[in-house]
């Protein structure tokens, strides 16, 4: 078990003892210090992880570490994909795109913003929800592509050809009955809440999400660090 700093001060310490009790090869500690000092890099010096959310990175950090101690201990289930919400500008785009580069590569998500995927449907169709559904496999394989869409529910609703269609629904529809068939896993980012996405989505696919989804989740009062 690797040793944690366990005298620092509110959250951080509180994080400390709650990996140091588990059985687990890593030090959650200064895996948060390198990811705030990564996210330095890539978003500029202003980049810090404040304190309330700590509880979201560690879940994030253990699911894609595949750390099945502290992800049972978090109430994190593997064979799920993360459902990450919390209020706008409060980082989780930023969070998922760090975290996930700690994923083997097999199951490190690419990022996709839902907003581009509708644009898509607008230009080619139908093929758009093939492209990230039964169409996902890494080549020559049955091994399937782990997706995260970004910022659901922010996209537009484009006619194709006069045709309306809810894309990002019917891509998270089919990648359900591919996560059944094949293990296929999905990652969302979303403003939305619970009812908000059954008002845009429809019940069907809110019931089908609960299988499909670790629910991680920002404080509602989470600053707009954009600002």
């Amino acid at each position: 078990m690797t040793e944690t700093p366990n005298n620092q001060p509110g959250q951080e310490g509180s994080m400390s003892m709650k990996t140091k009790a588990t059985q687990t090869p890593y030090d959650y500690y200064l895996l948060m210090q390198q990811l705030e000092e990564h996210g330095k890099n890539i978003y500029g010096i202003h980049f810090r992880i404040e304190d309330m959310d700590r509880p979201v990175v560690v879940k994030l950090l253990a699911y894609f570490l595949h750390d099945a101690a502290v992800a049972t201990v978090e109430g994190v289930d593997l064979h799920k994909g993360i459902l990450l919400t919390g209020p706008i500008g409060c980082g989780k785009t930023s969070l998922m795109n760090l975290t996930r580069n700690l994923a083997a590569d097999l199951y490190r998500p690419q990022m996709i913003s839902c907003r581009d995927i509708s644009f898509e449907f607008g230009k080619i169709g139908y093929d758009v929800i093939a492209r990230y559904s039964r169409n996902a496999f890494f080549p020559y394989s049955s091994i399937p592509r782990v997706h995260c869409f970004d910022d659901l529910g922010l996209e537009q609703q484009i006619n194709f050809w006069g045709n309306n269609c809810n894309v990002m629904g019917e891509i998270l529809l089919s990648r359900y009955d591919l996560l059944i068939s094949n293990k296929m896993l999905t990652h969302v980012t979303t403003n939305l809440n619970n009812q908000e996405l059954e008002d845009v989505y429809g019940n069907r696919l809110r019931s089908r999400m609960r299988a499909m989804f670790n629910l991680v989740a920002f404080d509602s009062s989470t600053k707009d660090k954009r600002r």
